[in-house]
């Protein structure tokens, strides 16, 4: 039996340290947060919020992404010399698509935020997610660099493609594709999949909590009456 010549894993979530390094370590799971984003975040969100909002910024970032791809194969720079340690060679380095993904869910989430759309936090909370949302952008750049799979240009380069994709998407949703939510909601697959858009309301947290305290009060009183 033949030896295979070479042999490619997938690596989704194979991020490499130095041994004994405990930032490398942690800077090595703060990597894994635009997966943690995109299986944990959007897919829950779509089985349990069904927002047009939310589900238009998912496919944003995938956007996003296929023009990292785009963008890499294009230019074809390399990572790196560390890359060989890292068993990453055989993939293109400019842009960063982890800064990329990051800076653009930082950028249209700011801008969500200025917009006073809330359907994962109340208003007096959103100043920290703000905040919170780029500092794991800035630290998810770092990391890259310092694990040593991008050098500093690719990750800048990554950072401010995802801020431009990342508002240029924000606007086409929001003045563009927004007049056809309402067509969404009411079309066949949209009433099938109970998509919805609440946008329109200031504050969702408060006021699916006022409502589901008042449905909760109607049906013990209907129970009661009973």
């Amino acid at each position: 039996m033949d030896l295979p010549q070479q042999l490619k894993a997938v690596t989704l979530t194979h991020v490499r340290y130095r041994r004994g390094d405990q930032l490398g370590h942690f800077l090595a799971w703060i990597s894994l947060v635009p997966v943690f984003i995109s299986l944990g975040g959007f897919v829950s969100h779509f089985l349990f919020r069904r927002e047009l909002q939310g589900i238009f910024f998912g496919v944003g970032l995938v956007i996003s992404q296929f023009i990292n791809e785009f963008i890499k194969t294009t230019v074809e720079q390399a990572r790196p010399e560390t890359c060989a340690l890292l068993e990453a060679c055989d993939s293109h380095g400019w842009p960063s698509s982890h800064s990329q993904f990051m800076f653009f869910f930082a950028t249209y989430f700011s801008l969500m935020g200025c917009k006073g759309i809330g359907f994962w936090f109340g208003l007096r909370s959103r100043w920290i997610l703000n905040l919170l949302h780029w500092c794991l952008a800035v630290v998810t750049m770092y990391s890259r660099v310092y694990l040593g799979y991008h050098t500093v240009v690719q990750v800048f380069a990554g950072a401010a493609l995802g801020v431009v994709v990342g508002g240029s998407w924000f606007w086409v949703v929001n003045s563009v594709l927004y007049r056809y939510f309402e067509v969404i909601e009411e079309s066949a697959l949209g009433r099938m999949l109970c998509v919805k858009d609440t946008s329109h309301i200031p504050d969702v947290l408060k006021f699916e909590y006022d409502n589901a305290r008042a449905t909760r009060k109607n049906l013990e009183g209907t129970a009661k009456s009973d």
